[in-house]
């Protein structure tokens, strides 16, 4: 991985006015934000935070992997997200209050911006526009987690795996998916074991759905994988 970057506070004003989160928001409100921004270094496997310790802040990602996840009292883990540059995570904490609803750690080296919560709470009574913009990302993880109920309850492990590799190989125009996720990760992220995952992605291949190619997985039949993920 390239060395990290110097913390630039150019950088964060830069990050913030690109997010889709924040495509409304004013300038003012922006740069206020850049302005409490601190900016963070985390090592490949550092923690960020642990669920269930008080509100940690509102983290921006500059440059890195940072993995959202669940452990169960079993210690089996659930991968939630795999966020990078321009993401951001832990806004319900920020928003409730409460403390942090997940564990979040550097899968790769890591520079994050964070934000505190009062300093959040502070500006967003200044600037309204930016108070609704985290209205609105509140409403879009409320969405994810129907869809995520859907996906555990609907579909099975064969539908989830054709809906992930489409997603890790960016869309339908795309037929490759570079092995960043292991068969461990991918079942962390679909809420079953690795035995299973392996196994079905050996019948996707028998049913000339994918081939493995070194550290890819190729994917043959855009259109029978579409069907199989029911998008």
């Amino acid at each position: 991985m390239p060395a990290l970057p110097a913390c630039e506070r150019t950088t964060i004003r830069r990050l913030l006015s690109e997010m889709r989160l924040l495509r409304e928001v004013s300038p003012a409100a922006i740069d206020a934000l850049a302005e409490v921004a601190i900016c963070l270094r985390y090592l490949e496997g550092a923690t960020i935070f642990l669920e269930g310790d008080p509100a940690a802040g509102l983290f921006l990602i500059e440059q890195g992997i940072v993995k959202v996840s669940r452990l169960s009292l079993e210690g089996r883990e659930y991968i939630m997200h795999l966020l990078e540059r321009g993401d951001i995570f832990n806004v319900v904490a920020v928003l409730d209050g409460g403390p942090n609803p997940a564990h979040a750690s550097a899968r790769t080296d890591v520079v994050a911006w964070r934000i505190d919560r009062a300093d959040v709470q502070r500006l967003a009574r200044v600037y309204p526009d930016l108070a609704w913009a985290f209205i609105e990302s509140l409403a879009g993880q409320a969405r994810l987690l129907v869809e995520l109920v859907h996906d555990l309850s609907m579909r099975s492990v064969r539908g989830r795996l054709a809906r992930l590799l489409l997603e890790q190989a960016g869309g339908s125009e795309s037929d490759v998916v570079q092995r960043l996720l292991t068969q461990e990760e991918m079942a962390a992220r679909l809420g079953t074991v690795r035995e299973m995952v392996g196994r079905t992605l050996r019948s996707m291949a028998n049913d000339g759905l994918v081939e493995f190619d070194r550290h890819r997985i190729v994917l043959l039949d855009l259109q029978r994988l579409s069907e199989e993920a029911e998008i």
